[in-house]
């Protein structure tokens, strides 16, 4: 599990294609504290470490990960949001995020906001999975390329999330544009309560 915090963002170094996956190999500053088999969100995939050599560390994603996510448009150099998984001592500071990417949307437009901005976003709309709850609420919370935001004027198929200068900086939002495919997992507790309402 993860708060939607990210820590840091980290460089892809390697990509390497095996059948339907990808082996993505990457550098950020805790590598050495990293061991096989720990759990890392990717711009808000959980993926788990399988190697770690030379100041890099490698994790495979398979062919669903890579149809719900933007991770197969990655390229040597891109910039990655990371997250280990969260300490069950620590202060859940963003929102309970599994790592479970649904699905991606498209960045449809870009506003400054004198210091700060606002980013608006498109999903397909699915009636059927609004109605489990893959959908989002004014001033609840969504997961964008793995960071906890506040949704504002959500549509059918659209919201928007204010980005301060610190989130803009620390994580790859700065890279964003119109046309930017994100990665989004909608709020865990919607789906629950979606789902005890339909049945």
């Amino acid at each position: 599990m993860f708060s939607g915090i990210v820590e840091e963002f980290a460089t892809v170094t390697a990509l390497v294609k095996e059948q339907e996956n990808i082996h993505f190999t990457l550098t950020c500053s805790f590598v050495d504290e990293l061991k096989i088999d720990q759990s890392v969100a990717h711009n808000g995939v959980c993926l788990t470490v399988v190697r770690i050599e030379d100041n890099t560390y490698t994790v495979t994603a398979m062919r669903e990960t890579l149809e719900r996510s933007n991770l197969g448009t990655l390229a040597v150099g891109d910039k990655v949001n990371v997250e280990r998984s969260m300490m069950m001592n620590g202060r859940l500071d963003g929102h309970i995020v599994q790592g479970h990417v649904d699905q991606t949307a498209e960045c449809i437009e870009l506003r400054d906001a004198d210091g700060s901005w606002y980013y608006t976003f498109r999903y397909p709309k699915n009636p059927e999975m609004a109605k489990k709850g893959y959908l989002t609420v004014d001033k609840g919370s969504v997961t964008v390329n793995g960071v906890s935001l506040t949704v504002c004027s959500p549509t059918d198929d659209t919201f928007t999330v204010a980005i301060i200068p610190y989130t803009y900086e620390h994580t790859n939002f700065h890279a964003i544009k119109v046309g930017t495919r994100v990665n989004i997992e909608f709020d865990i507790i919607g789906k629950y309560i979606a789902r005890m309402i339909n049945n």
